[in-house]
């Protein structure tokens, strides 16, 4: 089902519900992360159309904020005084995880172990081989290469960037001094790719290298992930399972605006790079209550979809949280 959808996840990705769809077309813009998902939900919507842009969070916020699409979507929240400034309406949609993955010859996803210094180190560039000691101790009997390591990051505004570099500043004091966590920073080493799909091409394409996706690129493309160590020193495996138990501390209903992060989780099988995807509209707008019907209607009938690649589902309590909150805003 992964690789069907692979051929979906373009640079301008333009999603189209069924041909029966009825109505004006709903038009939204920005997060790579949540382009399978929101494919997927729209191939199964037969009420209008979605023509969303897979540009990156960073261009959603943009392009909501100009009031040039219906909605705008970001992994990385916007916070609340930013909510309040734009007359924003902000919910989380499904989690997700953010994987790292490599193109190493001889090596199959699971192989390596990485931690949170490892990544730093090596986005760093202060980690320039794949055979460095540094890497080797928490990889006895894996036949590392000895190859240059090739970074490849995003090179345009990125929720999945904001999450991926928030987990680095929180594992390693010099990332959060030197570069930081934002949906673009200045990358020390490595070579840029727009969009989630830009950094899985680069990867397939490149022995040596080593990027971060969703874990939906890093599946449709049949990329090579590694494992990442997480707060309770276990290395996981990223699977919905593990995105799930990242999520299973949320509290929502406390988090104004919706702003909650849910990086390095202490739960003992957490993915520790996880993050949910979020919707941004404004109160009042044309097309606003479209918008939250075709969001409302995901809610009721998109869980199977989104388990198929992955994401895992908000649970019931928080859906209808979001109905009274947040939906409740637009007019």
């Amino acid at each position: 089902m992964l690789k069907k959808l692979g051929a979906a996840f373009g640079a301008a990705l333009i999603i189209s519900a069924a041909t029966l769809a009825h109505g004006a077309t709903i038009s939204g813009a920005g997060s790579t992360f949540a382009a399978p998902l929101y494919s997927k939900w729209a191939e199964a919507y037969k009420t209008q159309d979605l023509n969303y842009q897979s540009i990156g969070s960073g261009g959603g916020i943009r392009q909501i904020t100009a009031n040039t699409v219906d909605f705008g979507a970001s992994d990385k929240p916007l916070k609340p005084d930013d909510l309040a400034t734009n007359n924003f309406v902000q919910f989380p949609t499904a989690i997700g995880g953010v994987v790292p993955v490599v193109n190493l010859p001889g090596i199959k996803s699971g192989d390596v172990k990485l931690t949170g210094a490892n990544l730093a180190d090596i986005y760093r560039g202060a980690i320039k081989k794949w055979n460095d000691p540094l890497l080797a101790v928490n990889n006895p009997g894996v036949n590392l290469p000895n190859l240059p390591i090739t970074v490849v990051h995003r090179s345009d505004g990125s929720g999945t960037t904001f999450i991926f570099t928030t987990y680095l500043a929180a594992k390693a004091k010099h990332w959060a001094t030197d570069v930081g966590a934002n949906d673009a920073v200045q990358w020390p080493v490595g070579i840029g790719g727009k969009g989630n799909e830009g950094v899985a091409a680069f990867v397939k394409q490149t022995p040596g290298s080593i990027g971060y996706v969703e874990y939906a690129y890093a599946a449709t493309n049949s990329l090579t992930y590694t494992l990442v160590q997480n707060k309770a020193g276990k290395f996981t495996t990223p699977t919905a399972a593990a995105f799930a138990a990242a999520a299973a501390g949320a509290k929502w209903s406390s988090a104004p605006g919706y702003y909650l992060l849910l990086i390095d989780q202490p739960a003992p099988d957490a993915w520790p790079i996880s993050g949910a995807t979020f919707v941004i509209l404004h109160k009042n707008q044309a097309n606003g209550r479209q918008v939250i019907a075709f969001f409302d209607w995901a809610f009721k009938n998109g869980d199977a979809a989104a388990s198929s690649l992955a994401y895992v589902p908000l649970p019931a309590a928080v859906k209808d949280l979001i109905r009274k909150t947040a939906f409740a805003q637009v007019k």
